[in-house]
């Protein structure tokens, strides 16, 4: 992971990390940093559908709970709450480039 650009950490963390992580966590653990994983590829996405994005702005909420019953408290500070306001972000916006 050393010497590593951003665009190396977004293939990894919304490519690899569901196929790295299959088979040393358990299931529920896996399927929460899976929905983590594919909400980060859908929304970064170069073509968004509104539709899409109402959806993943509710399943990310959902998500977010999970990973709170999965990881301790001290996990988490005011940072893990941002995925909430991506996809409004994306339909206020649209897709942006870099």
């Amino acid at each position: 992971m050393y010497e590593m650009k951003s665009d190396d950490y977004h293939v990894f963390m919304q490519t690899l990390i569901p196929l790295a992580f299959r088979d040393l966590f358990p299931k529920e653990i896996w399927d929460a940093l899976t929905e983590i994983s594919h909400f980060f590829r859908d929304i970064c996405s170069s073509k968004l559908n509104v539709e899409h994005i109402e959806m993943l702005q509710m399943n990310i909420v959902e998500t977010l709970c999970k990973l709170e019953m999965i990881f301790p408290p001290l996990f988490f500070d005011s940072m893990e709450h941002l995925p909430i306001h991506l996809p409004f972000e994306a339909k206020a916006g649209g897709p942006v480039q870099y």
